[in-house]
C-alpha cells in the first residue's frame, strides 16, 4: 500500500502495487515498475509492476493448476463465490470509484455508475452459471441417443482497455467464471490499480488462488506481454476489448494456436435523428452518450446525422445543454466532465477539428485544448460542436475519443442510411424517430452489432454486448451467449441394445 496518495480509502487494504499471480502479491520478474499519472493533474501519483513476457508462465501455470479444480467445482459454488465478489465489490464501492477517478480522469459521479452498471455483470453471471444446459437427442438412427454437454474452454486472458476498468473486467470475468473457466488480465497501463483491488476481492470472495490473476505492464511493455499470453499454449481463450488495428493483430496471433477469440473493437456509431424525433429526448440522449468520460466510449455517439428540417434548433438545443458542462478534476464536487485520460488523445482531437475547419465546418462553441492552462493542469479539452460536418473529414472516419462533436446534416432517411452504414465499423446505431414503420426498417437496415432506438444507451448485462464488420466478434453479456464464449460442446452418442 502507497502511504502517499493523493485520496483517502475507507478501506486502505484495496490498494497493491504488486501484480497478483497464484494468489500471491509480487513484483515483476524484472522488478521494474512504471509511473501512473491521474490526468487530472498530469502528476504521476503512484507506481505499479511493469510485467513482461518473463513473467507469463508463472501465471499461466498457476492458471491452469487451479482450472483443473476450477473446472469440477459445482456450478451452485461458483454461483455463490460470484455473489459473495459481487457483495465485497457494493461495499467496496466508493473506494473503487475513487480509485478508478483518479486513473482514468472521469467525474466520481461517473465513476460511481461506472460500478453500479458493472455490479450488474457479477449478479447476472452469479444466476447464468447454473443455467448452462447440455441437450439429449434421439437422432434419425435406430437405437441411438445423442448427448451434448457444455464444459469450460480453459485458461482465458482478458486484454482490457482503461476507459471503463471495472466495467471490463466484470463483464469478461463474470462469464469465463460461471462458465468455470479461470482467467488472467491484463490491464491497461493507465488503470492497472482499480483491477488490482478487484483481484484483492476476488480472493476475499473465496476463488481459490490462480483463478483470478492480474498482470500489470506499462506501455511501452503492452505488446510483448500481451503477445506472451496469447501464444502461451496452455491458454485456449482470449477477450480483447480495444481498437480494430490492435484487434487484428490479436486475431492474427491468436490463428496461431487456433485459439477462441472475443473481439469487441472500434466504434465510430451513427446518431441518427430525424424531423419527427422528440429533440429533447434526442438531446438528453446525445449529451449524456457523447459527454460521458470525456467521449471516451466504444458506444458512444461519432457521428451525428440531423435532418435539415430540425438541423438548427437541434444544434441551439445541445449548445445550451453543453454550456452548463462544469470542467474539472474528477474528484471535485461540481465537475460534470473531466479531463481525456491520455495527453495523446488531446492531439488526435486538436487534429480532428483543424481538419474540420480546413474542410468548411465551424466550431459552433470549444475547439481548444486548456491542457496548461490556469485551473487545467491535467489533461482537458473543451467540449466542442461542429456543424457543416462531412464525409470527408477525420471525423467521419476515424473514432473520436474526446469531447468532440460533429453534426451532419441529411435529407432522407435513405441517404441518411448509406451515410451511417459508410464505415468499415459495426458496432453500435442510435436513431430517434417517432414513426413506427421507419423504427423497423432502421433496426433492419443499419449494419451495427447494437441499435439504440429512442435510446441512447442500451449496454446492460441482460442483452448481447458484441459489434459486426470491424468492430469485432463474438458477445459478452446477455442470456447464454457470453457463457458460451468459454464453454466448449461435447458431443456423446450412445448405442443401446436389446429390443426396446
Amino acid at each position: 500500500m502507497a502511504p502517499d496518495l493523493p485520496f483517502k480509502l475507507n478501506n486502505p487494504s484495496l490498494f497493491h502495487t504488486e501484480a497478483l499471480i497464484n494468489g500471491n502479491w509480487v513484483p515483476s520478474a524484472s522488478k521494474q515498475t512504471f509511473e501512473v499519472q491521474d490526468p487530472g493533474t498530469s502528476n504521476t501519483w503512484a507506481t505499479a509492476p511493469d510485467c513482461t513476457p518473463a513473467d507469463t508462465d508463472s501465471a499461466v501455470q498457476a492458471a491452469y493448476a487451479a482450472f483443473t479444480t476450477f473446472r469440477t467445482v459445482s456450478p451452485r459454488t461458483r454461483a455463490q463465490c460470484l455473489l459473495k465478489w459481487d457483495s465485497l465489490i457494493r461495499a467496496n464501492r466508493d473506494d473503487l470509484a475513487t480509485i478508478v477517478t483518479y486513473e482514468t480522469g472521469k467525474p466520481l459521479a461517473e465513476s460511481q455508475a461506472e460500478l453500479d452498471y458493472a455490479l450488474g455483470f457479477t449478479w447476472w453471471f452469479a444466476g447464468e452459471a447454473e443455467r448452462i444446459q447440455g441437450s439429449v437427442q434421439v437422432p434419425a438412427a435406430p437405437g441411438r441417443r445423442v448427448f451434448t454437454v457444455k464444459q469450460p474452454i480453459g485458461v482465458a486472458v482478458a486484454l482490457v482497455p482503461w476507459n471503463f476498468p471495472i466495467a471490463m473486467i466484470l463483464r469478461k470475468a463474470g462469464a469465463a467464471l460461471a462458465a468455470g473457466c479461470t482467467m488472467i488480465v491484463k490491464p491497461s497501463p493507465e488503470t492497472p490499480f482499480s483491477v488490482l483491488a478487484l483481484g484483492h476481492l476476488a480472493m476475499e470472495a473465496g476463488f481459490a488462488p490462480g483463478v483470478f490473476s492480474v498482470l500489470p505492464t506499462s506501455l511501452d511493455g503492452t505488446p510483448a506481454l500481451s503477445e506472451s499470453l496469447c501464444r502461451h499454449p496452455l491458454v485456449k481463450k482470449v477477450t480483447f476489448t480495444g481498437s480494430t488495428r490492435v484487434g487484428k493483430l490479436v486475431a492474427k496471433i491468436c490463428a496461431d494456436g487456433l485459439k477462441k477469440c472475443t473481439l469487441e473493437l472500434g466504434g465510430n456509431c451513427p446518431f441518427l435523428v430525424f424531423a419527427d424525433a422528440d429533440l429533447e429526448q434526442a438531446a438528453t440522449a446525445l449529451l449524456a452518450l457523447k459527454w460521458r468520460h470525456a467521449g471516451q466510449a466504444c458506444i458512444t455517439a461519432n457521428r451525428v446525422y440531423v435532418q435539415k428540417e430540425v438541423y438548427g434548433a437541434f444544434t441551439e438545443i445541445l449548445a445550451e445543454k453543453t454550456r452548463a458542462l462544469v470542467v474539472g478534476h474528477g474528484a471535485e464536487k461540481t465537475t460534470t466532465m473531466g479531463p481525456v485520460t491520455t495527453e495523446r488523445s488531446l492531439d488526435k482531437a486538436a487534429a480532428q477539428v483543424k481538419d474540420a475547419r480546413e474542410l468548411g465546418g465551424k466550431v459552433v462553441m470549444g475547439g481548444h485544448s486548456l491542457y496548461g492552462q490556469d485551473k487545467y493542469p491535467g489533461f482537458f479539452f473543451e467540449p466542442t460542436i461542429i456543424t457543416g460536418a462531412k464525409s470527408s473529414m477525420l471525423i467521419a472516419r476515424e473514432e473520436t475519443f474526446a469531447p468532440v462533436m460533429a453534426l451532419f446534416q441529411f435529407d432522407t432517411e435513405e441517404e441518411c442510411v448509406k451515410e451511417a452504414n459508410d464505415t468499415s465499423m459495426g458496432l453500435a446505431s442510435y436513431f430517434f424517430t417517432k414513426n413506427v414503420d421507419r423504427t423497423w426498417r432502421l433496426l433492419e437496415n443499419l449494419e451495427a452489432g447494437m441499435i439504440g432506438m429512442n435510446t441512447g444507451n442500451s449496454s446492460a448485462a441482460e442483452t448481447p454486448f458484441g459489434g459486426i464488420k470491424e468492430s469485432g466478434y463474438g458477445k459478452e453479456s446477455g442470456k447464454d451467449v457470453a457463457v458460451n464464449e468459454y464453454l466448449i460442446t461435447k458431443t456423446g452418442t450412445l448405442t443401446l441394445s436389446g429390443h426396446y
